[in-house]
């Protein structure tokens, strides 16, 4: 059986990348899914991650997973969950593409840094963006608009992670045109929600 070849640079950095990007959108998902394709051999994971291979991980980070795929499907419930994740998910995307980065050359504190600052960022955009466009969704109120978005998030996450590791060079733009497309997103959708808050919120009584 032919050995797994080792990662180059470039998907060192996308799967830096992906991982952070990943983790701001299912945290528990990008940890099993990463853990399980190292245990299996399919993908040799950079010395940093080989802790998810471990079978105490695999059934810790499963759970999770399992958990979090049921509760993002339910209004309200969804968004009680992101803003808990809001201070798991974003140093864990930091800490995940530091990972990855952080035994490379000799100068591997800089790596280290630059990792995690770029897995963050993008964790942080990433969770921005689907809190966001949860919480507009949970102002419909049919349900089936949060589970197509919870669907589209359980795709999207393994299709990048796969994308950053198989193609990284068609990764790159489409994480460029997500990013673009995330902060958009929280622009035009945090002003409906601050107009919402307006229109609905209770007003105080006039003095006198």
């Amino acid at each position: 059986m032919a050995q797994p070849l080792s990662p180059d640079l470039t998907q060192l950095v996308a799967l830096a990348a992906a991982l952070g990007w990943a983790s701001g959108l299912r945290l528990y998902a990008v940890v099993f899914i990463v853990g399980a394709v190292g245990a299996l051999g399919w993908v040799p994971l950079p010395s940093g991650l080989q802790v998810l291979q471990s079978p105490w991980v695999l059934g810790a980070s499963f759970t999770m997973f399992a958990i979090e795929f049921l509760a993002d499907k339910v209004p309200g419930l969804d968004t009680l969950w992101d803003a808990v994740h809001t201070f798991i998910r974003i140093p864990a995307g930091a800490a995940l593409a530091a990972a990855v980065l952080g035994s490379m050359g000799a100068d591997h504190a800089a790596w280290t840094a630059i990792a995690a600052l770029l897995g963050g960022t993008l964790a942080a955009t990433a969770h921005a963006a689907k809190s966001t466009i949860r919480v507009a969704a949970n102002a419909s109120p049919e349900p089936f608009s949060n589970v197509a978005l919870s669907l589209a998030g359980d795709v999207a996450v393994p299709t990048l992670l796969w994308l950053a590791w198989a193609h990284p060079w068609v990764f790159f733009p489409v994480l460029a045109l997500t990013l673009a497309l995330a902060v958009v997103a929280i622009a035009v959708l945090f002003k409906f929600l601050r107009a919402l808050w307006r229109r609905f919120a209770p007003r105080p009584a006039a003095a006198g």
